[in-house]
C-alpha cells in the first residue's frame, strides 16, 4: 500500500495566512500515510513567515495583487499561469486547497483533479471553473452540498480544530509582548479591508473598538494587522496609543493560538481568528459585518461568539474581565482531523466518484 499510495502525489497551494496552520497537520497525516506533497504558496498575508514558523519548504508563487476588483481578478488569472508553470514539470494526482482560485484555474489548465475546501459559504467566484470535489464543515452541508452537484464532502467541527489538538500552550507570551500581569490583555485583528466580501461598516466598528478600550486604563490591546499597510495605517491613526504600550503589534509572526489562550478575550472582523478562540472557549465578539455564514450563525446560536453589530453594541456586550482559563485546552472534535485526511485518501483511491 504504501508503494502505490508514494506514487499518487498531491498539490497543496497556500493563498492565505490561515491556510498554513490548517494545512499543516494535514500534510504531516498524509505523509505519515505515504502520500508525499507538494506545496505552493503566495506572498500575502504573512503566509511566508507562518511556513517559517511551522518549518514548511514551499515555492512562493505570485503576491496580492490590491484591493481593486479588476486587478485582483487580472492577478489572480496571472498567479494561475505562474502555478501552472511551477506544476508543469510535477507528477501530481491532485490539487488541494481552501479555496485557493488561482489553483483551481491552474489545475484546469493541467488537467490535475481538484478538490476545494471551505467554511464560508458565501465566498465569490471569479471563475466558471468547478472543482471536481469540495469538502465543508457539517455544520454547512445541508446548505451548501446542493450546489455542488454530489461531489460534496463533509468533516466534523471546525477547521481549527484540525491543529488545537497540537496545541501545547506557552506562558511567556504575555511578558515578551510587554503585558503585566494585573493587565487585561485583548487581542484584536482588524477586518480584511481588501477581501471581496469586505463590509465598510466593519471598518467603523474596528475604529469603536480601539477608542473603546483606549478608555480603559488596564487593558493592553494586541492588534494583528493583516499587511504592512494595515500596520501603518494603525500606527498613524494611533501614535499616541502605540508609543504609550496601550496598543501592541508584534514585530514578528507569532502562534495565534498561543496569544489568543493567553487573551483574556478576542474581537475580530474575520473568521478565523473568531473560531480559533470559541474552539478554545476564549471569550469572542465579531465585529465581521459581511454576509454570515452557517458557522458563524451555529457558534452564536450556541453562545461561542457574540456578534457586535453597532458601535452602541461594544459598551453593551464586550465584557471586559479576566478570563478564567483553564488547565489545558479542550479536545472537542478530535476527529476532524483524521475525518478531512480519509476523505482525501479515499479521492486519491477513486472511492468518492467525480460524477453523481
Amino acid at each position: 500500500m504504501a508503494g502505490l499510495a508514494g506514487s499518487k502525489r498531491i498539490w497543496i497551494d497556500l493563498d492565505n495566512s490561515p491556510h498554513v496552520p490548517f494545512f499543516a497537520p494535514i500534510i504531516e497525516e498524509l505523509e505519515r500515510r505515504g502520500y508525499p506533497t507538494y506545496l505552493t504558496a503566495r506572498d500575502a498575508y504573512q503566509v511566508v513567515e507562518l511556513l517559517d514558523l511551522h518549518h514548511l519548504s514551499c515555492k512562493t508563487v505570485g503576491r496580492h495583487y490590491g484591493v481593486r476588483k479588476v486587478m485582483k481578478a487580472a492577478g489572480g488569472l496571472y498567479r494561475a499561469l505562474q502555478l501552472t508553470r511551477a506544476a508543469l514539470k510535477e507528477d501530481l494526482t491532485l490539487a488541494v486547497s481552501h479555496g485557493s482560485r488561482s489553483q483551481l484555474v491552474a489545475a484546469a489548465i493541467l488537467r490535475i483533479p481538484s478538490l476545494v475546501i471551505f467554511d464560508y459559504e458565501f465566498v465569490t467566484r471569479w471563475t466558471t471553473i468547478i472543482p471536481t470535489w469540495t469538502m465543508m464543515p457539517e455544520v454547512i452541508f445541508s446548505k451548501a452540498a446542493s450546489r455542488h452537484n454530489g461531489r460534496a464532502l463533509k468533516y466534523p467541527g471546525l477547521k481549527e480544530n484540525v491543529y488545537l489538538t497540537r496545541f501545547s500552550p506557552d506562558p511567556g507570551i504575555r511578558s515578551r509582548l510587554g503585558v503585566a500581569n494585573g493587565h487585561l490583555m485583548v487581542t484584536v485583528r482588524p477586518p480584511a479591508s481588501e477581501a471581496h466580501y469586505h463590509n465598510p461598516e466593519s471598518d467603523r466598528l474596528f475604529r469603536g473598538v480601539i477608542d473603546f478600550l483606549a478608555q480603559k486604563p488596564e487593558v493592553r490591546t494586541v492588534l494583528l494587522p493583516r499587511n504592512a499597510r494595515q500596520a501603518g495605517m494603525i500606527r498613524s491613526t494611533w501614535p499616541d496609543l502605540v508609543a504609550s504600550g496601550k496598543i501592541i503589534i508584534p514585530d514578528h509572526v507569532v502562534d495565534g493560538l498561543n496569544l489568543l489562550w493567553f487573551s483574556d478575550l478576542a474581537i475580530s472582523g474575520g473568521g478565523t481568528m473568531n473560531r480559533e478562540a470559541a474552539a478554545l472557549g476564549v471569550p469572542v465578539y465579531s465585529i465581521f459585518r459581511g454576509t454570515i455564514g452557517a458557522v458563524d450563525r451555529y457558534l452564536s446560536e450556541t453562545g461561542r461568539l457574540v456578534m457586535i453589530e453597532k458601535v452602541e453594541d461594544l459598551a453593551s456586550k464586550i465584557r471586559l474581565r479576566r478570563w478564567d482559563r483553564p488547565k489545558t485546552p479542550g479536545t472537542c472534535h478530535t476527529n476532524t482531523l483524521s475525518a478531512i485526511v480519509d476523505n482525501v485518501v479515499s479521492i486519491l483511491e477513486s472511492r468518492h466518484p467525480a460524477t453523481p
